[in-house]
């Protein structure tokens, strides 16, 4: 499996690092046989659904044990992001746990702005203004705290509507929610460090040229500005 293969596959699926962590896995684990005898689209796509399974199977088995809901929507956005693109700021631990962090507290803030600690879930029921507010309210403050705070993790717009519509809502169902995502950045870490990838501890990286792992540096003025 070349490396120009796997990036052409990338490229054409939107891009990603898919397929350095896949190829830093086969070179730890010695596959050269499994490289050269399945097609790489394959392989790549053979990595995603075991990652998936692998990752959504420990929490819901955490989640049976304990009876704590440790499974929620936007856990399966950040699997996917933390695994598909890890060199990504967004798939970094801090922007992961600071990002579902920042939804949480923003969710909770607007259901008690609102009136609305008290209340049950919206599902499959009617909608009232104080709900709308809440959930309005609570994903402009999240991503204009991720955005202000450079912390931009998507999945948390997910998280910050789950508290503001009530699904979880308690705070020991959002200390629950945060521990299952502290779970699964645990695993990004253990999964990319064992493929070979410079993934962080913690801080997003910085590509240099020359250097695997790491991401550019943004352009000191956007394209338009010219």
């Amino acid at each position: 499996m070349s490396r120009r293969g796997l990036d052409e596959i990338v490229e054409a699926a939107g891009g990603g690092h898919l397929h350095e962590v896949v190829a830093g896995l086969a070179r730890q684990a010695n596959l050269p046989a499994l490289e050269r005898r399945h097609d790489r689209r394959s392989v790549i796509a053979a990595f995603a659904f075991v990652n998936g399974l692998l990752s959504i199977a420990v929490m819901s088995a955490v989640a049976w044990v304990t009876g704590q809901p440790f499974v929620f929507p936007s856990l399966g956005p950040t699997a996917f992001l933390l695994f598909y693109t890890p060199l990504a700021p967004s798939s970094s631990p801090r922007n992961t746990i600071c990002g579902h962090g920042i939804a949480c507290a923003a969710g909770y803030g607007a259901l008690a702005a609102f009136g609305l600690l008290g209340a049950g879930p919206t599902v499959g029921g009617g909608v009232s203004p104080a709900r709308i507010g809440a959930a309005a309210v609570s994903l402009a403050v999240t991503a204009g705290a991720m955005a202000w705070l450079s912390l931009a993790h998507p999945p948390a717009g997910a998280t910050t509507l789950i508290v503001s519509l009530g699904i979880l809502r308690t705070p020991g169902q959002l200390g629950v929610l945060m521990l299952g995502v502290l779970i699964i950045s645990a695993q990004g870490v253990l999964i990319n460090r064992a493929a070979g990838l410079d993934y962080p501890w913690w801080t997003p990286r910085r590509r240099v040229p020359g250097r695997p792992g790491m991401v550019p540096p943004p352009p000191a003025e956007p394209p338009w500005a010219e």
